[in-house]
């Protein structure tokens, strides 16, 4: 199992052999063992030690996944590291439009020429947050995204404003989240 937004990358691409990864706020890692099952070497980073704990226990140990917990903000990666960058789940809980902006330029500029971003996140339009008590994301548009990528380097390839409707199996609370998906390829400057 998978993302969809990830299997809309798989079904272009067919194969990940080769392929360097940043998967950024992994979570439980879902994308990170798809995508090493896929050829893909991961870097699998997560603020969260509980969810790391969960992912490694769920995927067991892959030589394809090295799993780190840390917070993107703080970590540095060279310019064009990786073939993909996934902010899956991520850039709703930072803090600030300032930060979803200054974290997505740090995955840009991590990205190969040619290589992909992908990111799903929550976005203002509409959320109904009863199955998430305490929790307050940082809400944006759909368009504050689209715009970051709106540039002669990048591609959307993919993007869609849809909402997502979901029972989660702690609290079986039944909610739904407006959520912006997101693919885009870097481009050879021309």
């Amino acid at each position: 199992m998978m993302a969809s937004i990830v299997g809309k990358l798989f079904d272009k691409v067919q194969d990940f052999s080769g392929w360097q990864v940043l998967d950024a706020g992994c979570g439980e890692g879902k994308n990170a063992h798809f995508l090493s099952a896929h050829g893909a070497s991961v870097y699998a980073l997560d603020i969260s030690n509980f969810a790391m704990a969960n992912a490694q226990r769920s995927w067991g140990l892959d030589s394809k996944i090295v799993w780190e917990v840390g917070d993107i903000r703080n970590c540095h990666f060279s310019d064009k590291q990786y073939d993909l960058v996934i902010g899956y789940g991520l850039l709703h809980c930072l803090d600030s439009s300032d930060e979803i902006m200054s974290t997505i330029r740090k995955m840009q500029k991590a990205t190969k020429i040619g290589g992909y971003n992908i990111i799903c996140s929550f976005n203002d339009r509409y959320q109904d947050l009863a199955g998430h008590p305490n929790f307050h994301p940082c809400l944006v548009s759909h368009e504050f995204y689209l715009r970051l990528y709106h540039s002669p380097e990048w591609a959307i390839v993919e993007s869609s404003d849809s909402d997502l409707k979901e029972t989660h199996p702690h609290n079986n609370i039944p909610h739904c989240h407006s959520l912006t998906r997101l693919l885009a390829r870097r481009e050879m400057k021309s």
